[in-house]
């Protein structure tokens, strides 16, 4: 059985990926800092195969801690050692920090350390059970990475770096492990919060008109993405960015 972690597993994004790998057959570990939407999620997929685990990715101890509970957690299901995936999906959501001159350094390193601090705490832990199965990791960047709206630098910074972090460690990880990252643009996953935050989806037509492909984005079009980049067919593929977005990063936009 393959088995696979997902870092901010429990909402949005990260939950998309975990159901996904659930439903093909994997086994998956989510780790979240969101004790109640880990609560919520192990609830709508009760399931042998999914283990839920409160951690701050970007606490050292804590991580380490996480990756013992899951050697344990293996262990109980015989399926042998090593790691098929990492997926480095956790950080702050909400791109949004303020006007930079009015950024608190705190503030900054907040972002930062969710997403590139929480990235290398989990690439590091599971390094040695990724060479034991040739596994493979994917970072879940951003379309922001190559693109801005105004006062989103802390988010853009973060984002841009796990992109950096994807090239690099291609080169350092392989042949044994290969690195890739995807970058979602516009991504709906207001539905795919916890029940406290959930909120019903209403989008107008302008916000479809806006992509090419003619919709916004959804979880699973990332969670399939991120299988494919797990599997033998993308076996030639490493330390590469994959923009998925329906487009909207190419289409010119001129203001009326």
């Amino acid at each position: 059985m393959r088995i696979a972690i997902v870092t901010g597993g429990a909402q949005g994004i990260g939950k998309g990926v975990v159901c996904h790998l659930l439903d093909r057959g994997w086994a998956v570990a989510a780790f979240d800092k969101d004790d109640e939407a880990l609560g919520d999620l192990a609830a709508e997929r009760t399931s042998p195969h999914l283990m839920t685990h409160a951690v701050d990715v970007a606490d050292e101890a804590g991580m380490a801690q996480a990756f013992a509970v899951l050697a344990q957690w293996q262990a109980g299901l015989g399926t042998g050692a090593g790691l098929d995936l990492l997926v480095s999906n956790a950080g702050i959501a909400d791109p949004h920090s303020g006007p930079i001159e009015d950024l608190a350094l705190a503030e900054w390193r907040k972002w930062q350390d969710s997403h590139v601090t929480g990235a290398f705490l989990a690439v590091r832990g599971a390094i040695p059970a990724l060479r034991q199965r040739k596994g493979s990791i994917v970072f879940v960047a951003s379309s922001r990475a190559v693109q801005s709206e105004p006062d989103t630098e802390a988010y853009a910074a973060a984002k841009g770096a796990l992109c950096a972090m994807t090239h690099a460690l291609a080169i350092s990880l392989g042949p044994d492990i290969r690195v890739n990252a995807v970058l979602p643009g516009w991504i709906e996953t207001r539905d795919w919060q916890k029940p406290a935050r959930r909120e019903a989806v209403r989008q107008r037509p302008v916000d479809r008109r806006q992509h090419p492909a003619g919709r916004v984005g959804v979880p699973g079009d990332i969670a399939a993405t991120v299988e494919f980049l797990a599997s033998e067919g993308a076996g030639f593929i490493t330390g590469q960015e994959l923009v998925v977005d329906g487009g909207m990063t190419r289409k010119m936009i001129y203001a009326p």
